[in-house]
Order: structure tokens, then C-alpha cells, then sequence
């Protein structure tokens, strides 16, 4: 299985990178991320961001693999803790299916990814940067992996 999380920009800080990075390996090939950048439309002064946002979806909706479950990352999602999303990746392991994260740039998912997703989860109740999205949910995941392996890493 391979969780792709597809997000909204590209050029990211050093410590962004640096970050997803440092999770994204220690993850195994059966829990694989792959990070599909897609690139911010230009939100110069008077940009059409209504328009801006739904360019941003169609790319999005373009890089989800066929057949993966789709997940929404959206403040008004599901709440998950540690310990349920650990119980989701282990069913999503047991499926086999791809799994498809979608982050939105700084005004969110287009409506049509929000329609597109089997469900939306949110990270937390603070409206997160989305470049700091990248790092967390990269670390969540590991962390939920680590659950399910019974791991030392979540204590």
C-alpha cells in the first residue's frame, strides 16, 4: 500500500522538507509516502481565488491514483487521536488499497475534492499552515504505524 498525499504548493521551506523527510523514510515500503506536489495557482492582488481553488482541485483530482480511497484533510473533518487513526491504517493495510490525502493551499479543498473524498479528517481544531500539514500528518502517520506495530515511538 502506499499512502500518497497530495498537496497544494511546492518550493517549500528547507524545514518543511527536512521534516516530511525525516518521517517519510522511517515509514516501510508496505506503508510507503508519496508526496505529490501540485502547484499553487498565482493569487496575485484581484486573482478570481474561487477560480484559483477549483484549478487547484482538477490538478489534485488529476494525481489521485486509480482505485485509492480518498481522504480529505478539512478543519471541519472527523477528529481523529492517535490511537483511531492507528486503527485506520491498519484496515487500510489490510485492504491493499492506495490511499489518497488531499491538503489544500490557504483557502482549502476545492468543493470538488471535498465531494470526491470517502471521508474528511482534520488535524486538529487550530487552522494549521499547510506547509505544516506536511509535516505533522507525515509524523501522525508514522506514529500510527508504530501503534499498530507496537512500537516504543508513541508512549
Amino acid at each position: 500500500m502506499q499512502i500518497h498525499i497530495i498537496a497544494i504548493g511546492n518550493r517549500m521551506p528547507e524545514w518543511v522538507e527536512t521534516g516530511y523527510q525525516e518521517y517519510a523514510k522511517r515509514l516501510p515500503r508496505e506503508c510507503r509516502l508519496v508526496l505529490h506536489e501540485i502547484p499553487a495557482g498565482r493569487r496575485a492582488k484581484g486573482a478570481d481565488l474561487r477560480r484559483v481553488v477549483e484549478q487547484e482541485g482538477v490538478r489534485q483530482l488529476d494525481a489521485i491514483p486509480a482505485g485509492a480511497r480518498v481522504i480529505a484533510l478539512d478543519r471541519a473533518g472527523k477528529q481523529l487521536d492517535s490511537e483511531v487513526l492507528a486503527g485506520e491504517l491498519k484496515r487500510q493495510l489490510a485492504s491493499g488499497e492506495h490511499l489518497a490525502l488531499l491538503v489544500g493551499g490557504p483557502e482549502g479543498l476545492a468543493p470538488a475534492c471535498l465531494d470526491c473524498a470517502k471521508e474528511r479528517w482534520a488535524l486538529s481544531k487550530l487552522t494549521l499552515a499547510h506547509p505544516v500539514v506536511r509535516v505533522v500528518l507525515a509524523e501522525q502517520l508514522y506514529r500510527a504505524w508504530s501503534i499498530v506495530q507496537n512500537l516504543p515511538y508513541h508512549r
